[in-house]
């Protein structure tokens, strides 16, 4: 038996897998940075913010890839709201919130200090992070409609 998906069913499970490997991209991107960035001569400003852009352009592809059928201007916007709050809990200092910051996986996360900069940051990244899903959506409307069209 042959299933058969709609365009719709077979643009979201695209958009699902091309977020999930832009996440995964970017991520690897962000650990580069963030581990061998000064060591490369790349100032401290460029290690900070770079991995600032790339943690919420990070937060918007895998918002994409949980929400697919989601417009981008939706996901956006709950993107930029899951950023300022995480920036906005590192003013919330409990015992245990700070243990974990302390950790590489709180610092990565979490981060450690509350910064305005970084929401600019945020901002930035989630722009990109929009560039790059209405790219690909262009390719998988470009892709779809090939397929439906007779040749």
């Amino acid at each position: 038996m042959v299933v058969s998906l709609s365009p719709i069913m077979l643009g979201r499970h695209r958009r699902t897998a091309l977020a999930l490997l832009a996440a995964l991209i970017v991520i690897a991107l962000g650990l580069a940075l963030r581990f061998y960035g000064l060591g490369l001569g790349l100032s401290a400003f460029i290690v900070k913010y770079g991995g600032s852009i790339l943690w919420a352009t990070m937060v918007y592809m895998l918002m994409v890839a949980l929400l697919p059928l989601l417009p981008w201007r939706k996901v956006g916007t709950l993107a930029i709201a899951i950023a300022v709050i995480v920036e906005a809990s590192r003013l919330i200092h409990a015992p245990w919130l700070d243990s974990f910051r302390l950790t590489l996986a709180g610092a990565l996360l979490l981060g450690r200090i509350f910064s305005l900069w970084n929401i600019v940051a945020y901002a930035i990244g989630i722009l990109i992070g929009i560039s790059i899903d209405r790219t690909l959506l262009a390719v998988v409307s470009t892709q779809c409609r090939e397929r439906q069209s007779p040749s």
